[in-house]
This record gives C-alpha cells, structure tokens and sequence, in this order.
C-alpha cells in the first residue's frame, strides 16, 4: 500500500512539472556547437517539458568557425520576450566561441565594449533571470599543432614557465625551480609571451567585469571555469586573482571552478531547479583510496572540491545520509589517485579487482535499496572505465541507474551528470534509459574503445587528413564508425522491457576523431 502510495504520488508530481513546464522557454548560448555543449544538453532539458532556444548553427562556434557574437546578440535580443530564463556564454558572445576566446586579435577596447552589453541587455530584460558561464583561458602542458603557431614548438615550456611563476607567487619554489625559470625564460622568444599574456589579460579582465556585475546583480549566477588547466598553471594563478575578487559573494551566487564542457549543462539545471522551485538533495560516496582527494589531470583542484562546486552550481545541497537524497552519487576513482588516458588500453585492462570489487560493491548496495544512483565514472580521462562498465553488465546493473558520466575531463563527468541527475527525477524510465544510451555510445563505446580504431583506420586511408582534420577522410571513417558502433552496442547494450536501438546514426561533426556525435531511437 505505502509503494502504491509512493508511485502515485511520484506520477502526480511528474505530471504536474513536465504539464507546468512546457510554456516554459530558455534561452541558451552555448560555448560552441558540439554536442556536449549543444545536443546533449538540450536532450536532457526537453524530457522535462522545457523549450531551450538556442542560436541558429550556422553563427554559433564550430571547428571551422569561430563564431559571430553579432548575430547572436541580435538573435538574444528578438527572442528574449518570449524567454523565462536566459543560460549566457560569456565566451561566445564576446569572443564567439570557447576556441575564438584563446585565439582573437580583438583589442581590450573592443572586448570590454562587448562585455558591457551584457549589462545593457539585463536592463532591457530586467525580468529575465541570466545564469553566465565563462572560462579562465586554458593553459595547454604539450606541444600540439594548431590555435596559436608557437604551440606547436613552445606549449610544454610555456606551461612550465607560467607553472613556475604561480609557485613562486604562492611562495612554494623548490631547490632548482629558480634556475629552471630562468632557462625557460631564455629558451621562450619573448615575442610568444607578450602574445599570449597579452591575450589572457583581455580575457581576464572581462572577467573582472563580469564579477562586478554579478555582484550588482546583472547576473543571477556566474559559473567561471578553470579550461584544461594544472595545479600549478597560469589558469591557476588567474583563477586565484578572481576567486579573491569575488571573496564576498557567497558560492550560491558565483563560483570559480575547474572545468568548462560542463558548465553549460549546469546553469541549465539551475534554471530548470529554480523554475521547479525544487531543492535536490544529493549524497556523494566515493571509492576507497584516495577518493575525493584525487587530483585529476587537466584539473586545477582535487575532484572532491569540483563535485561540491557542481551540486551548488546546479541548485543542489548536499547531504551526508543517502536514503534522504533525491540523486546518489557513487564516484569512480582509482585506489592511488592516478588517472590515465582511457583510450590508453593497456592502462584501461591493467588488473584493478580490489578498486572495482570496492567500488561496486557501493553500487550494488545503493541500486538493491531503490536508491537513485548515479555514477560519475573519473577513473580515467576522455572515456570510460572498461573495467567498470563490463561489471554494469554483467551484474545486469546498466538500466538501473538513473545517470552515468565518464566523457572527457574528470569536471565534465562529474559536472554533466551532476546537472542532468537531478532532473531525472521527474523523467520516466524511456527518458532515463535513452539518456543513458546516449552516454554509453559516446563515452564507452566510442571514447573508450572505437576512437583508438578510426584514429589508427585514418592512417591507412589516402587522401588529405589526420586525426585532428579529416579532411577527405570523414566519409569513409563514418561508415566505419557506424559498423563498430552498431556492433558495438548489440553485444554490449541490454535495455529492459524489450526495447530496441533503432536508427543509430553516428557522425564526426567537427572533422575530427576527438569527439562523435550519436543519434537513434528507441523502439518497443
């Protein structure tokens, strides 16, 4: 009788959000138009009911387009009136896109121009609550071709340079680092370091701006974010400077925080919680070893101080007593702290029985209570734990989670299924499922596993292209894609209730290996 009682009041509340829901209208510019930041996001907002207008394609970032800002704010300001809650990236509408922000030869004139308008439009649009999102620029620890030429052959150097000078101006120099300054100093033209520091102190002052805006109320929340950044990194030192600016605004007004893929998702959450006017509980258990204490790479901060700031940022309040909470969330880490690439396969197999064994044993308790369990699967960067995920299916445990997260950086996993656990709440068990499927195809499936076969395929076809610009590649790796895929999720996925994959469709939207983009349907 109690269960019977639970189950209908859980239809009456469900019905009552999503019908309450869907004259509801988000504006949302994200950082670009990958699917992360784009699809995925949207996919999960819609369940509930919620029409999120976003940017046509064509002005939004892409990889073979920075973005135009003009346009988008024209187009904020023509749909603003019929919005409820505008989700803004700060990036995108000053620089275009994530990728534009650390590229541009805008002058610090025009850039703070741009910021400014963020002001103008919350003055015409005072009822229109604005939850921005920005980056602290990214400081890249390799050389790598593309963004700026010098990357090529003095990213890994400048990196340590910068590194070096955080530590100094938090007083932690070692024996040695000195000198190694100075050499670093030596060996970087000092033309690619104005470039660059120059091009940071544009974007860094926008940010200043954008505090003091928060704190005057143009935006509702500010989630900056650290982009792929390091403990010590000129990403942290920036962010050191902004967290002390913001000092005396509380963490339910702006945050600084690792990460950047992510945040999007976050504020859409936030709008959606506060529009529910519903306060998620959410209970955080992580694995044995280090725990909360991992320090991930590409992460300025260790992981358990990036999940506190994500459950904040989307609205949530954490709490110690599982049974209470509205979303479980059980994290994956390594025993030692270490995280690895998953697409390094022979890291991914090595022997780890005593981390999965503790780690699903927590699983199994959480999902044979009825909790709502989510999984933010960090073990390892850009993809999914093998090891982890053919333990879900064999103990039959794929479908009876509510949300799952394990893509690229440790913040985007933990921040993503963060933002979209909580709403699965008000979500019936097709909606969850085909989430979930949506998650296992990109990060298991592809990330994991297919990525490091198109990368290796993409060798052996003639013709212009590499891993990073397919070029004339694209089509015949799609096709390839597709088989592996398809195979890929008829020996691995087992959906309940008889249902079916159906139109699975994968592409490479950006030209690249680095991310796909997966769609179908679900049939009974």
């Amino acid at each position: 009788m109690k269960q019977l009682l639970f189950l209908l009041v859980a239809v009456i509340i469900f019905t009552a959000s999503t019908a309450f829901a869907q004259s509801k209208k988000i504006l949302y510019v994200p950082i670009d138009n990958r699917p992360c930041n784009l699809f995925q996001v949207v996919q999960v907002a819609e369940k509930l009911g919620y029409e999120i207008l976003t940017p046509p394609d064509e002005i939004l970032g892409s990889k073979s387009f920075k973005g135009d800002p003009e346009k988008m704010w024209d187009w904020l300001y023509e749909n603003a009136p019929q919005a409820n809650y505008a989700v803004l990236s700060t990036d995108s509408l000053i620089y275009g896109s994530l990728v534009a922000s650390r590229v541009h030869d805008l002058s610090a004139e025009e850039i703070l121009s741009r910021a400014k308008r963020f002001k103008t439009f919350n003055e015409k649009f005072p009822y229109l609550p604005i939850y921005a999102i920005g980056t602290i620029m990214r400081t890249p620890s390799y050389n790598f071709k593309g963004e700026v030429p010098y990357y090529e052959t003095h990213g890994a150097k400048i990196f340590q340079y910068t590194a070096l000078i955080d530590k100094q101006e938090m007083g932690e120099l070692k024996d040695g680092d000195n000198r190694r300054l100075k050499k670093l100093s030596a060996e970087i033209p000092q033309e690619y370091l104005d470039d660059w520091f120059k091009r940071r102190a544009k974007n860094s002052d926008a940010n200043e701006l954008f505090v003091e805006y928060t704190r005057a109320g143009v935006f509702d929340y500010f989630l900056l974010g650290c982009d792929d950044s390091a403990i010590y990194s000129q990403t942290h030192r920036e962010s050191r400077r902004l967290t002390e600016l913001a000092s005396d605004m509380g963490k339910t007004v702006m945050q600084v925080t690792s990460g950047a893929d992510e945040l999007g998702m976050l504020m859409i959450s936030r709008a959606i919680v506060r529009d529910m006017d519903y306060r998620p509980f959410i209970s955080v258990e992580y694995n044995a070893g280090k725990g909360a204490a991992t320090f991930p790479t590409y992460c300025n901060e260790p992981i358990g101080i990036s999940i506190d700031a994500a459950i904040i940022a989307a609205g949530g309040l954490r709490i110690p007593e599982p049974e209470r909470a509205d979303l479980v969330l059980a994290v994956n880490t390594r025993a030692n702290g270490k995280t690895f690439e998953a697409s390094n396969l022979k890291k991914n197999k090595v022997n780890r029985h005593g981390d999965l064994k503790a780690f699903m044993s927590i699983v199994k308790s959480f999902v044979g209570k009825n909790y709502p369990v989510a999984i933010a699967d960090v073990a390892f960067g850009n993809g999914s734990d093998n090891g982890l995920m053919n333990q879900l299916k064999r103990e039959d445990l794929q479908f009876k989670i509510r949300a799952y997260g394990g893509w690229n950086t440790a913040t985007n996993s933990s921040g993503f299924v963060i933002g979209a656990g909580i709403l699965t709440k008000f979500m019936d068990e097709r909606d969850i499922d085909e989430l979930l499927i949506t998650r296992y195809l990109d990060e298991w499936a592809y990330q994991a596993n297919i990525r490091n076969e198109i990368v290796g395929a993409s060798y052996g076809l003639q013709g212009a292209g590499d891993p990073g610009d397919l070029k004339e590649k694209v089509q015949p790796l799609e096709v390839l894609l597709n088989e592996k895929m398809s195979a890929f999720a008829a020996k691995n996925l087992f959906l309940p209730n008889r249902w079916r994959i159906e139109d699975l469709k994968v592409t490479l939207p950006w030209k690249r290996t680095f991310e796909c983009d997966p769609r179908f349907s679900i049939s009974d």
